[in-house]
């Protein structure tokens, strides 16, 4: 299968405007500025059965559809906040393929009616955002972005932005108070950023992943998309491997392969041949999934993944095999959400400490079954309650773990001793 968004690996030198040109680039933009109206670019996409790659899986089409007309000016912003443990896959894109994603902004911008779109990176991806942003004056230059596109009315500009570094801002509703210059806190919701976003205006938010599957969606048809993956989860995926496993790195596949041909086949499998004991699929947001052989035969879709006790989300499979006790891999977790909690609710501010507190005895003080209770107990009391998802994150290694890898707590309160 020809790649669709890693297309770097394919055709060198793809980050060059001549050599995307040379491959078709920028057409679909053409296509969809010069041909068709922008309800019939969402209707394409919508058609497509193209859904959120940031781990919501919500479908793209119908997010844009929400778009309250009667408001305007309109925005779409790029969440391009790549924070998660585990994944990795919209910096590849960007890094090596940003013309397609900067195409696939500004598809998205002209089928909501923005003529204002932004790019809002993690703190750490000062680089990519200089590079980004030379990507844009070529764009702009070359008459892909700036006024009158291709002899039309349609005008956009893109900029790029900087947080500051903080995991919650890829929440998208935080992610607009850190773009208009405020603390990155979630928004109380409804309203939803469709109908009251950036400024107050109507915004569309979309992931890297997500924005980059639209050329390719409008200079083919939805139904060409839909010849990869599944019926109810269609198109291409890419899955950031890592953990235990001999060849780490990103798969780009259609949805719906299974786990365990993209440890075993595309992975390379365990080191020194150990036994697969866990999977997380979404990076430390997941549920631990025990690695029978039915959860390893699996398809990985947004329907399937369910089935055997997590979520698919941004896809970020971490492998961890029986050299590893899963009361360590919770406390990297739950250290992981405290830290990163913004603090705006009670029960994910206060329920993180306490995580941590608890899970601290019980590896390296004098823990007891009962604390092991507790830190359960605990975590079940900040699911439901908290503004966004960051708190109901913070518990599914918990939970999980102990439900599905109880000896290894229980062997964790029988050695552990005061350090």
């Amino acid at each position: 299968m020809a790649y669709i968004l890693l297309r770097h690996r394919e055709i060198p030198d793809i980050h060059e405007i001549d050599v995307y040109e040379k491959h078709g680039g920028f057409a679909a933009l053409k296509k969809a500025v010069t041909e068709m109206t922008p309800e019939q670019v969402t209707e394409e996409v919508k058609a497509s059965g193209l859904r959120g790659r940031g781990g919501a899986g919500f479908p793209t089409g119908l997010k844009w559809s929400f778009m309250d007309k009667n408001n305007w000016p309109h925005y779409v912003v790029a969440n391009a906040d790549e924070s998660e443990p585990g994944t990795f896959k919209d910096r590849e894109i960007m890094e090596r393929n940003p013309f397609q994603f900067l195409e696939g902004v500004a598809i998205a911008s002209y089928a909501v009616g923005a003529n204002r779109a932004y790019i809002y990176l993690r703190g750490e991806f000062w680089p990519i955002a200089h590079f980004l942003d030379e990507k844009i004056a070529e764009m702009e230059k070359a008459g892909y972005l700036g006024e009158r596109l291709f002899g039309t009315d349609y005008s956009l500009h893109i900029y790029t932005h900087l947080g500051a570094g903080a995991y919650i801002c890829g929440e998208e509703t935080a992610l607009l108070e850190s773009l208009e210059g405020k603390r990155g806190q979630p928004r109380i919701r409804p309203p939803f950023p469709p109908s009251y976003g950036l400024y107050g205006k109507p915004t569309v938010v979309n992931n890297v992943e997500t924005l980059t599957n639209v050329p390719y969606i409008i200079a083919n048809g939805a139904q060409a998309y839909r010849q990869f993956g599944t019926e109810k989860s269609p198109g291409v995926k890419i899955f950031s491997l890592s953990g235990c496993v001999n060849r780490p790195g990103n798969y780009e596949l259609p949805l719906g392969t299974t786990f365990r041909e993209l440890i075993f086949e595309h992975g390379g499998g365990i080191p020194e041949g150990r036994n697969i004991k866990a999977i997380m699929p979404a990076g430390a947001s997941s549920s631990f999934i025990v690695a029978t052989d039915e959860a390893l035969d699996t398809p990985m879709d947004y329907e399937s993944v369910p089935n055997v006790g997590a979520q698919l989300g941004s896809a970020s499979v971490i492998v961890i095999d029986d050299s590893v006790s899963m009361d360590w891999v919770v406390e990297k977790t739950i250290h992981f959400f405290q830290h990163e909690s913004c603090g705006k609710c009670t029960p994910c501010r206060e329920g993180t400490y306490w995580m941590r507190k608890l899970i601290e005895r019980i590896r390296h003080a004098d823990g007891t079954e009962e604390e092991v209770a507790l830190l359960k107990d605990v975590a079940m009391q900040i699911r439901g309650k908290c503004l966004c998802a960051l708190g109901e994150f913070s518990t599914m290694a918990v939970v999980s773990g102990i439900e599905r890898f109880a000896p290894d707590f229980e062997k964790a309160v029988a050695t552990s001793s005061p350090e």
